[in-house]
């Protein structure tokens, strides 16, 4: 224990001089101090009164209030650099709250979203760095929003990224917050944006159609995508980066080690929920990702849309995933059985389909028994939100541009103020 000084034995002494060289005696006698007596064992004493309640011993007060700190978005298409938001946002407090902006909210100031409230909801409340989220946050921090955080929630900070994040008139949504004083700043992780994301996807299923209706069948393109290559040559992934988002614990001597595989590619809600399904059959989770070149051989030339690095922190961000392999190979050998320890191998009943169906990847875990089929909870996949995207082109293209607008402008209007 802690105590502020050693004044309370004598406090003790002149108070209750009895009571005290009772016990001091007896804890003599009966060796309850383990460090003088070696730890003979006592029958456990039932005091008629606690040590504490005699006034005698004056602890400190043990810890500061928790510090809560709240960050909102809309989290559409999550990616990394969500998750690398959240993380550094849990890092300047104890508790952290994300409050999820609405369907209605997002549309009014950004454009539609891609997936819907409760698909956005699984995607956030499944990081690890979450404690507690608020739906239908609205998108700009009101007064009157604030005020309801700091009784209601008992937020300390409102956090946000240095990116700008601006009302349709042009303004800042965190205003009212760096007024009151209680904003706080993280560094946006360059390289990624749901904007990016979606440009991605248009670009790749343009070339794939590109191709199609070229000669009617689908063939590699002669040369990649100018602007696809761009985007992946943003993100440089770093062993710093990768041990951030890892848990740094391996699995105990007895573990039961459950391995589930996968592209993960834009990862979605339909992952979350099967992860987290696989992590409840056993004590520890591995999950496999397969390298792009991999990906590309089994889903088409036009995935993924997202690179292995990229992929690799999506999952590793989430709450129920213990560790990754990184270029995970499509077949399960008894080796790679053996080298890890895997109790038990998992896939979903809803997966994207391979172009090679000659091989059955799970070969060697059913003959020897531990392979198993879990229903998908939910029936999205990497394809079908890439098909919403493509449904709602125009839409896309418009909330894209319009963004990069806004950007543009604030930038200039920082550089022009900075007299750079």
């Amino acid at each position: 224990m802690d105590y502020e000084h050693n004044s309370w034995i004598w406090e003790g002494v002149n108070y209750y001089p009895r009571v005290f060289g009772g016990l001091m005696v007896t804890a003599a006698l009966l060796g309850l101090s383990t460090s003088y007596f070696g730890g003979i064992g006592v029958p456990y004493l039932s005091l008629p009164c606690s040590w504490s309640n005699l006034g005698i011993f004056h602890k400190k007060k043990s810890g500061k209030r928790r510090i809560r700190v709240y960050m909102d978005g809309c989290f559409d298409l999550m990616h990394y650099g969500h998750a690398n938001a959240l993380r550094q946002a849990k890092a300047l407090g104890d508790e952290l709250v994300v409050g999820l902006v609405s369907d209605e909210e997002i549309v009014a100031n950004k454009g539609p979203p891609v997936l819907s409230m409760s698909e956005r909801l699984a995607l956030v409340s499944g990081l690890k760095w979450v404690d507690e989220v608020i739906t239908d946050a609205p998108y700009a921090i009101t007064q009157k929003f604030l005020d309801r955080l700091f009784h209601e929630y008992k937020i300390d900070y409102v956090i946000h990224g240095d990116d700008p994040c601006l009302l349709p008139d042009g303004t800042d949504a965190y205003a009212a917050a760096k007024k009151a004083g209680r904003y706080k700043q993280i560094k946006r992780t360059e390289g990624v944006s749901s904007t990016d994301i979606v440009g991605r996807i248009l670009s790749s299923l343009r070339n794939k159609k590109s191709c199609e209706d070229h000669n009617g069948s689908e063939v590699k393109p002669q040369e990649e995508n100018p602007s696809q290559a761009s985007h992946i040559a943003q993100f440089l992934p770093t062993s710093r980066r990768i041990v951030q988002f890892s848990n740094g614990k391996g699995p105990g001597p007895n573990a039961r080690i459950v391995y589930i595989d996968g592209a993960f590619d834009l990862f979605h809600a339909g992952h979350v929920e099967i992860l987290k399904k696989a992590r409840e059959l056993g004590d520890f989770l591995l999950v496999g990702i397969h390298s792009d070149e991999t990906v590309s051989e089994h889903r088409g030339n036009h995935y993924p849309i997202m690179h292995l690095h990229e992929r690799s922190l999506s999952v590793l961000a989430s709450r129920y995933v213990d560790e990754v392999i990184i270029g995970s190979p499509w077949e399960i050998t008894k080796d790679m059985i053996t080298t890890f320890n895997i109790s038990l191998v998992v896939h979903g009943t809803i997966a994207e389909k391979s172009l090679n169906c000659e091989l059955d990847p799970y070969e060697v875990p059913k003959s020897m028994g531990i392979f198993r089929l879990l229903e998908s909870p939910k029936d999205i996949t990497t394809a079908s939100v890439a098909q919403r995207i493509m449904a709602n082109h125009e839409a896309y293209v418009k909330r894209n541009a319009k963004k990069t607008r806004s950007e543009q402008r604030y930038y200039e209007e920082k550089k022009y103020v900075s007299g750079d």
